[in-house]
């Protein structure tokens, strides 16, 4: 049997897990367990890998910011980033000396995005952003059937936010503090600033009513920018079903009537594929190389 290998590398926990090539859907094994450090980290990679050696490709989607230019000399590199022990680790690098064989190497978010494009929420269109808002945020852009690049993959989670007229919370994010989108509404940001989590707040607590504030202004900024047909939202924070409704109802209040989009209950829409969304991409991507 020939194998797909999946590495969802998150910044806090890494997934690694093998299906099979003619049935990507249906993992055959798997492992998580939490992010250490570059090297620490991929010898366990390894280890669960070394249990197969009928692998075809493996897809890699990697908490950023990564070096995803293939004439770059960082290529596959985790670029600056404030988890400790990763900045300038050559991961793809390392799984090459590991086994030369062929690597999908992208974001966790270009992962689950892609995973919702194929099967998930977005399975009926070709232009689609997925949002991941947890430990961080980040974006996956699904532009004509494509992930979205230029000079390199986007940093969606950093485009700066109007403060809420009643947030006095001096923000998360080491670069730009309570100016962006995750330094404002990532998991951690919510927790900082009521001293409760995400999941820990009651539905009708006015944290709710902020946060879907700062993720509709973000909405309505792809939707001026790239005119998706469908906004996804993965990711901890919107699990609580109480957030997307308050999304789209503050949405609507933002955009005020300019644009033309969807049913707002099609249009801004919860992930479908759930947690297995970054280990589903990553097969899928995997097998665009065999």
């Amino acid at each position: 049997m020939s194998l797909l290998g999946a590495i969802e590398a998150g910044g806090t926990k890494f997934v690694v897990a093998v299906a099979d090539v003619a049935d990507p859907e249906q993992v055959l094994h798997r492992e998580s367990f939490p992010t250490e450090d570059g090297t620490r980290t991929l010898e366990k990679v390894i280890t669960f890998f070394d249990q197969f050696t009928d692998i075809a490709a493996i897809g890699i989607a990697a908490f950023g910011p990564i070096d995803v230019k293939p004439n770059s000399p960082t290529y596959g590199y985790v670029l600056d980033t404030p988890k400790r022990g990763w900045s300038g680790f050559d991961f793809l690098g390392t799984m090459k000396a590991w086994r030369d064989i062929p690597y999908y190497w992208t974001t966790d978010v270009n992962g689950a995005g892609w995973a919702e494009y194929k099967t998930g929420a977005a399975k009926d269109v070709e232009n689609v952003v997925y949002l991941t808002i947890g430990t961080g945020v980040g974006a996956g852009i699904i532009t004509n059937g494509e992930l979205l690049t230029g000079y390199s993959h986007p940093e969606a989670g950093h485009i700066m936010m109007q403060k809420h007229p009643d947030d006095v919370y001096e923000g998360l994010c080491p670069f730009h503090g309570n100016r962006c989108l995750e330094g404002l509404t990532a998991g951690p940001a919510i927790e900082a600033r009521w001293g409760m989590s995400a999941k820990e707040i009651p539905d009708d607590h006015p944290a709710w009513k902020m946060e879907a504030f700062y993720l509709a202004q973000a909405a309505m900024t792809f939707t001026a920018t790239l005119r998706p047909d469908m906004i996804v939202f993965g990711g901890g924070v919107p699990h609580r079903e109480v957030l997307l409704p308050m999304v789209r109802e503050s949405f609507a209040e933002q955009m005020n009537n300019y644009l033309a989009v969807p049913d707002l209950d099609t249009y801004i829409q919860p992930v479908k594929n759930g947690d297995n969304a970054g280990i589903l991409g990553c097969f899928y991507l995997a097998k665009t190389l065999i």
